[in-house]
């Protein structure tokens, strides 16, 4: 076979591979499925659980469906007090907070919930691997992708490889605030500059010229289509991107951007829990009750692209903020909660194992993260509050010692921006937008003992009820707004920009 032939088949066997690679990701194989029931037997096995409660469905329709009624939707209305030491004392000042109640709090997530990060993980050395000059909108920006190569000697038939790109406006005053967004998939240059026309003719030319070689035949081709070009000339304009944009508002506004896929760092199933980090430092075999799960994972990913970002001159390290939706917002707020570092935080409809409390019978069940789908998000502990029948007894949702308040509250006096969008549109009541707005109330007293505002509404989480879409609570260090769009935080973005702008002294220009 030539050279141009083989050229042309690779090409065209990469994208089949590539579109493949993409349906599998999405709806898992066989073999991923029967790995993850493998993986989630083991963990059943290890904390001696010989049933769990199903979890529920979306589909108000089917006979499992979730619960859709307020009425019904708090069946464990007494929930954690975060300023309820263990053995009973009340918190009152910040320097309790900081010394006992803090890292009780966090000792129970760890240990239940999300999983503990173990002492010896291996270091993430960054490398530059490419750079060039776009326009995003009207900003020229700096885009420049790194990897990120974790340590693998300990195990080298793991590898764990994390590219992130890191967009900067070209002009800037000051060192610039930083939002570090997960994306799901490889991030991609945002505004990828296209050839010059000169370029493009140069490679039509050599592309020409392999061509006529293989099949002298089509020199007498192109002679009879001189306007014809095999690679089309770019247009002097690139497309411009959506006024919706979050990344051209954040560099329009001075900010710089981080995009990072946190299924790089983790795969986002349970057959990927012997690979990825978790896997490399367990060396491909099975993880304790303990360990950490997925959403701890795409945490600690977060707080790598951290340590790279704080070494940038450009960077303010002061302000460096985390963002994500859905399943990316829960690993967004755990990132903010166990990394005191993030000085603000973005959580886009989160849902349970987010903001949403596992206590409210609404919508998203504990059972559907306990069972064999999502259960890879959290730390094998976890699966006991969805046991119905188990060596150390049935357990619920009410014997959790923390819930997503205390994880808010984690996240005191710094920025917290609660964002969620309409269930019309299609951010679906599944995940809870009430609840989570209650979890929000009950976390503001620990804001208020910290300094910091709360939502302004008072502490009766019980009787609180959502503001009207649209109507956003943005006074404080920790926010709320419901937009009318979809399960998206794109709409709150201009005003999470804002918010933060104000808590960081700048002019909304980015000065």
């Amino acid at each position: 076979m030539t050279r141009v032939r083989a050229l042309i088949r690779a090409t065209i066997l990469t994208a089949a591979l590539l579109a493949v690679d993409g349906a599998r990701a999405q709806l898992g194989s066989p073999e991923q499925a029967a790995a993850t029931e493998r993986d989630h037997a083991q963990m059943m096995a290890q904390l001696r659980i010989r049933r769990l409660r199903p979890g529920v469905t979306a589909d108000a329709h089917a006979p499992d469906h979730a619960n859709y009624d307020e009425a019904l939707a708090n069946p464990y209305p007494d929930w954690p007090d975060p300023l309820l030491t263990r053995d009973g004392r009340r918190v009152t000042t910040a320097a309790m907070w900081w010394r006992i109640r803090r890292p009780e709090i966090v000792a129970d997530f760890e240990r239940e919930v999300y999983g503990r990060i173990p002492p010896h993980v291996p270091a993430v050395s960054w490398a530059l691997s490419a750079s060039e000059v776009e326009r995003i909108g009207a900003t020229s920006v700096t885009a420049s992708r790194v990897i990120g190569h974790v340590d693998n000697s300990a195990d080298p038939a793991i590898s764990v490889e994390i590219p992130m790109i890191v967009v900067k406006p070209q002009r800037h005053v000051a060192a610039m605030p930083v939002l570090i967004m997960f994306v799901l998939g490889r991030p991609a240059f945002p505004a990828p500059v296209s050839p010059s026309a000169d370029e493009v003719a140069r490679m039509n030319r050599a592309l020409e010229s392999l061509l006529a070689r293989e099949d002298p035949a089509l020199a007498q081709v192109f002679q009879h289509h001189p306007g014809w070009q095999p690679i089309a000339t770019p247009p002097f304009f690139p497309p411009p991107r959506p006024p919706q944009d979050p990344i051209a508002h954040l560099v329009a506004d001075g900010w710089a951007v981080a995009l990072l896929d946190p299924t790089s760092v983790q795969p986002d199933n349970g057959a990927g829990l012997t690979r990825g980090i978790i896997g490399l430092v367990n060396r491909g075999g099975w993880r304790k009750p303990e360990d950490w799960g997925a959403l701890r994972a795409w945490a600690w990913g977060a707080s790598r692209a951290y340590d790279y970002l704080a070494r940038d001159p450009d960077l303010d390290p002061r302000h460096i903020g985390i963002e994500g939706v859905s399943r990316y917002g829960k690993a967004a707020l755990v990132a903010m909660a166990f990394d005191p570092r993030f000085y603000m935080v973005l959580i886009g409809s989160s849902g349970a194992g987010g903001v949403k409390p596992f206590r409210r019978n609404f919508g998203e069940a504990l059972e559907n993260l306990t069972a064999s789908g999502e259960y890879h998000w959290m730390a094998g502990n976890f699966l006991k509050y969805g046991a119905a029948d188990a060596a150390g007894g049935a357990k619920t949702a009410a014997d959790l010692p923390v819930d997503s308040p205390e994880l808010l509250a984690l996240c005191a006096p710094r920025l917290t921006f609660v964002s969620y969008g309409s269930p019309a549109a299609g951010d679906a009541l599944w995940l809870d937008q009430q609840g989570s707005y209650m979890a929000a109330v009950a976390a503001g007293r620990v804001f208020r003992l910290l300094g910091a505002k709360d939502l302004g509404v008072g502490d009766d989480y019980r009787h609180a009820l959502k503001p009207a879409i649209g109507v956003g609570l943005l006074d404080g260090e920790l926010a709320w707004r419901q937009h009318a769009a979809g399960h998206t935080d794109v709409p709150n973005v201009p005003y999470f920009i804002a918010w933060a702008d104000r808590s960081m002294g700048r002019s909304h220009d980015g000065g």
